[in-house]
């Protein structure tokens, strides 16, 4: 289900029955009431009979309208939560927790049908970027952006290659989940985050690949066990959500857990 569809439904319909309620409807009612009191009959409550009850539908729609709109401006414009349903992006983001997502950082779009109306900036090597997975553009997905336009990537024996070089990493802990990972802190562009590699399986190759014009390589930071652009290709600028910058909150059962928020690099 297309949640900004929907949003963007609900927005249009409230809005077009108040705005018609206040140009046509409620003179109707008027005139209809005001007609329909026998001449020289006296009313004991003047303000009641003079401002007719208005129906269900408009009161809802004057009611809702306001808060529909702001949250449809506020999530296609500013920013829009997402939970994390995967194990893709460990050891950087955990299996529950709720994100942020800036949506205005790669320019402005319009809702449901994506088109950028303001170049604001492009997505950079290291960002954590949210988008629509290119199989299933209804699925949203979220992976680390390694490659920007006509970088070449290689992937190789658990080791980052970009445009040929190395990307430097360094191990932190050789048995940090039950004697299965790695952790790795990995400098891609200057900045540094941390990332997984299995000790008990060879893990993908992929030969070097160019990035095209207009498209971006993602990877997630579990590198043996996420299901990216090694596999599956490109991302289209099309297809970008917005630049996730920060978790909020953190629950997979129980209590909200607030004491996990952070930024994130």
């Amino acid at each position: 289900m297309d949640f900004s569809l929907l949003l963007v439904v609900a927005v249009f319909v409230t809005g077009a029955i108040w705005l018609l309620d206040i140009a046509v409807l409620r003179r109707t009612r008027k005139t209809s009431t005001g007609g329909s009191r026998p001449p020289g009959e006296v009313t004991h409550d003047t303000a009641a009979s003079s401002t007719p009850k208005e129906p269900w539908y408009v009161d809802y729609s004057r009611a809702f309208f306001p808060v529909l709109l702001v949250v449809l401006v506020l999530r296609s414009f500013v920013i829009e939560p997402f939970q994390i349903p995967s194990r893709s992006m460990e050891p950087t983001l955990d299996v529950g927790d709720f994100i942020a997502v800036s949506k205005f950082s790669y320019g402005l779009r319009l809702p449901v049908i994506n088109t950028k109306i303001l170049d604001v900036g492009e997505p950079e090597r290291g960002d954590i970027m949210v988008f629509r997975f290119p199989g299933d553009p209804s699925v949203n997905y979220i992976k680390r952006v390694i490659g920007v336009p006509g970088d070449r990537i290689r992937y190789q024996d658990k080791q980052l290659y970009i445009n040929g070089q190395p990307v430097r990493k360094e191990l932190l802990d050789d048995n940090s989940v039950d004697d299965t990972q790695a952790l790795y802190r990995e400098y891609l562009k200057g900045a540094e985050h941390h990332i997984f590699n299995n000790l008990d399986a060879p893990g993908p190759q992929m030969s070097e690949v160019t990035v095209p014009p207009g498209h971006y390589f993602m990877m997630g930071d579990n590198r043996d066990d996420s299901n990216d652009s090694r596999y599956w290709g490109f991302v289209p600028e099309e297809n970008i959500v917005g630049r996730a910058f920060g978790v909020w909150m953190h629950w997979n059962g129980g209590l909200p857990d607030f004491t996990k928020a952070r930024l994130l690099h």
